[in-house]
């Protein structure tokens, strides 16, 4: 009896011996798994570094680099490596970009998951311009929109200003008469808000049509500039910023919204005092990682952009062309000397490393954005 005892025991110790060693594998196999792609970034980081660190060892080198427009780096007998011009160009098409995406992808995802009831449907619309490859956009840039906005510029700009502001002046005609009737005129003119309303929509429809009316007198000498590269980057963008966006809406407990209505407030004024905040470290995910997809874009801005060496006069004018850095790394890295290590190869390894940091630093941002949300609402 006692034997058997025993027995059981030493068995039951083994099988015990053996789950834990197998639970140890697994997690150690889960962890190498999980540490592979930060080890690909660490290697990545280290690789890039380590070839533009020549570069950056010579300081009047590095001075250029970072003061002058002078870009010349296959020059034999001066060669010039001053790349503002390109730093500015990828500054001016991200922001472009921006200011169209991020203002169209919220009011589509807050269109999708609190008005339409049509979501099932154009969701997946949405999300297959993600599918669409980036030569495709590219060629559509340069054969198609860059001749139409070369000649008719002026009143697609006017036409486009006029349907984005009319949009814009009734949603927020809408939100901001509820808001400010309520608020501003209790009584007798909170019940009169729909005349407020009015009142702001058409203020808003009038701006929009003088300023669309300046529009249509614009002159655009060439279709690739900034302005082309901006709008179809903000449409590569779109499918994630919306989408992400919605998920991060989504999210938000219907509890939320009812409780909200059940306090008085009007529909307005529960998603942008209530839903929005609640779903903002998601909003601002989406527009990290939205604008990540522009900043890293080359086929397109190398297609449509121009790539002009040179920083527009005056400084704002979208409608001159700019060149970007992916651009330039990607048109100039096959005719660098890879062999001997030249000049021209250390250069582009310099400007691939700011790229990198930019990014990264992007990302620590939307994460710290992120995080300061989420404990807010906590």
């Amino acid at each position: 009896m006692e034997s058997g005892k025993k027995h059981s025991l030493i068995m039951g110790g083994g099988q015990n011996f053996m789950r834990e060693i197998s639970q140890r594998i697994g997690r150690g196999l889960l962890l190498s798994i999980t540490a592979i792609p930060t080890l690909a970034i660490i290697f990545m980081i280290f690789f890039i570094a380590k070839e533009a660190a020549p570069f950056f060892g010579n300081l009047s080198h590095t001075l250029e680099f970072f003061t002058s427009s002078n870009w010349a780096p296959s020059s034999q007998n001066s060669p010039h490596f001053g790349a503002l011009a390109i730093f500015y160009g990828t500054a001016m098409v991200t922001l472009g970009s921006c200011v169209i995406a991020i203002p169209l992808g919220i009011f589509a995802a807050v269109c999708l998951n609190e008005i339409s009831k049509k979501a099932a449907f154009f969701k997946p619309m949405v999300e297959l311009l993600a599918a669409i490859p980036s030569v495709v956009y590219g060629f559509f840039a340069i054969v198609i929109f860059a001749p139409i906005l070369q000649e008719e510029g002026g009143i697609l700009i006017a036409a486009a200003v006029f349907l984005l502001g009319t949009t814009a002046s009734i949603v927020i005609g809408i939100c901001a008469g509820e808001i400010f009737a309520e608020k501003a005129f209790k009584g007798y003119f909170a019940k009169r808000s729909l005349l407020i309303k009015a009142i702001m929509i058409l203020s808003g429809i009038f701006a929009t049509f003088e300023l669309s009316l300046s529009a249509a007198n614009l002159k655009i000498e060439s279709g690739t500039n900034a302005f082309n590269a901006s709008v179809i980057l903000a449409i590569m963008a779109l499918p994630t910023i919306v989408s992400l966006s919605q998920d991060a809406l989504q999210a938000v407990g219907r509890d939320m919204r009812e409780g909200s209505l059940a306090l008085g407030a009007t529909r307005a004024e529960t998603i942008i005092k209530v839903v929005l905040p609640c779903a903002k470290s998601g909003i601002a995910a989406a527009i990290i990682l939205g604008l990540m997809r522009v900043i890293g874009e080359t086929m397109v801005v190398w297609m449509a952009s121009g790539n002009a060496l040179k920083i527009p006069e005056p400084f704002f004018n979208f409608f001159e062309p700019v060149r970007t850095m992916t651009a330039t790394i990607a048109g100039e890295m096959g005719e660098a000397d890879q062999s001997t290590g030249s000049d021209r190869y250390h250069v582009l390894f310099a400007m691939s490393f700011c790229l990198l940091i930019g990014a990264l630093i992007m990302n620590a941002a939307g994460q710290f954005i992120g995080g300061s949300f989420r404990t807010i609402k906590k």
